[in-house]
Order: structure tokens, then sequence, then C-alpha cells
């Protein structure tokens, strides 16, 4: 991000079709889809507490190491569980929003 102007800088995209179409976004667009719904994020707070197997902070100090590879593993699955999420979302708000028996 260009910090004067407030822009997100292009990145080589390498036939990433993906990062083409995140770049033609205005940057609202872009700004709203990077904000997490309250709700979303809780719920991947609780689901990396279970994959932690972590203890309730507020009664134990917890303190965890892992190497890079365990760290990796638990990064890609915290990122798909926050797209099954938003996924799950946009459905939802899809259904909401239309008719009864309209989606499929």
């Amino acid at each position: 991000m260009n910090n004067s102007t407030n822009q997100i800088l292009p990145m080589p995209s390498n036939g990433n079709s993906l990062l083409d179409y995140i770049q033609t976004l205005p940057p609202e667009t872009v700004s709203q889809l990077s904000t997490p719904d309250p709700e979303a994020r809780q719920m991947m707070e609780y689901q990396l507490a279970g994959l932690l197997e972590t203890l309730p902070p507020q009664h134990f100090g917890i303190t965890i190491t892992m190497n890079r590879q365990h760290l990796g593993h638990l990064l890609a699955s915290a990122m798909m569980s926050g797209y099954f999420l938003r996924n799950a979302q946009q459905r939802l708000l899809l259904e909401q929003a239309l008719p009864a028996g309209e989606v499929p």
C-alpha cells in the first residue's frame, strides 16, 4: 500500500487471474471485502482455539511453540475456515434476500 496516496500498489500477477481481478477492484470494495464480520471473526477465534487446543485464557497463561511447517498448516487451516465462513455468510445473505425456494 502506498501511504502517501492510500492506494494499493499493483503486484506482478504471473498469470494469477484472481490477483488480476482483485487489482481491478476499487479500493473501497477491497476495503469492504477485507473487513471481517464480527460473527465470523468470533467463529474463527473459536476455531483457532480448537485447533490449538488451548485452555481458557482467563484462567491460564499459555505459550505455544511450533515449527514453521506446523505454523503453515495452522495458517492454511485458518484461511480455509475463513473462506468457508465467508461463503456461508454470503449464502445466508442471498437466501434472506431472495424469495424462498429460489436458491439452489
